[in-house]
């Protein structure tokens, strides 16, 4: 059976034509990446000059060519439009990323400093991820971009779509369980905190190129385990959205958007009846 199985698969491997790049390449491209903008993730290597620095950046391109031409074997002059449109980007990335970690500290009571936030929460790490999978996805690289959001998914609890359109000052607070759908749209200084969900209405093949995903307006709070869903729902700027929300439609701005459930509590040292509790 195994045999048969083992022709069968070869058979199968041979005719699988796509090359992509190892992900642990990917992974150690996203690493080296976030290492060089970030001394918060080196080790014992420091730069100490700007020349060093752009050596660094020289090797993150040659290895970022490499990647893409395992992907885009014919397109010589693609891979470089795409390696060089993409550093000329990392300056703003860069920018965009203080920004959201400024956002994150001044959010956050629990946080002590900007650095804390950059060296330790996965929602800065997935906002980085992020980022740079973003200028790929804008790029129309095949992959590579759900590769790093992929990466960043694992390692994080958070999954975000590359091609996500998220604004500046972005707050993602704890983040386990945050889904961020591809057409979603999120203007500046938004937060997020666990479990949002920002989703489709259907998963019909069909739907692909349509705005599946919700439109976020600027200075919005979702809160725990909020859901919305379609493409049609617009969340006003400067909105509250409550815990456990399940959202299909548009809210107006300032609107304050909660959930309600008949919660009772009682002594239970008033009371003979039993307590059954079926597991």
């Amino acid at each position: 059976m195994l045999s048969e199985f083992s022709n069968e698969l070869l058979k199968d491997r041979h005719s699988y034509s796509a090359i992509l790049p190892p992900k642990q390449k990917v992974q150690y491209f996203l690493e080296e990446l976030i290492e060089l903008l970030f001394p918060h993730f080196c080790g014992e290597y420091e730069y100490f000059t700007a020349e060093e620095i752009q050596g660094k950046f020289a090797l993150l391109e040659r290895d970022l060519k490499k990647m893409l031409k395992l992907q885009l074997p014919e397109k010589g002059n693609e891979i470089a439009e795409i390696s060089n449109h993409f550093f000329k980007q990392i300056p703003f990335i860069y920018s965009k990323l203080l920004t959201d970690a400024r956002a994150i500290y001044e959010g956050d009571p629990a946080s002590e400093s900007v650095h804390e936030v950059i060296s330790a929460y996965p929602g800065f790490f997935a906002i980085y991820t992020y980022r740079v999978a973003h200028e790929f996805y804008l790029k129309r690289v095949p992959i590579l971009p759900r590769m790093l959001s992929e990466y960043a998914h694992f390692r994080t609890g958070i999954d975000i779509h590359p091609g996500a359109s998220i604004g500046e000052s972005f707050f993602i607070d704890h983040g386990t369980g945050v889904v961020v759908g591809e057409t979603t749209t999120i203007g500046d200084n938004v937060k997020l905190y666990q479990g949002v969900t920002l989703g489709a209405l259907s998963v019909d093949k069909s739907l692909s190129q349509k705005k599946r995903h919700p439109t976020i307006e600027d200075n919005v709070i979702i809160y725990s385990n909020a859901t919305i869903l379609g493409g049609d729902a617009i969340i006003g700027h400067d909105s509250v959205i409550g815990g456990n929300v399940w959202l299909t439609e548009s809210v107006p701005p300032f609107s304050i958007v909660y959930h309600k459930s008949d919660l009772r509590v009682r002594s239970k040292n008033i009371t003979n009846e039993p307590i059954n509790f079926t597991i």
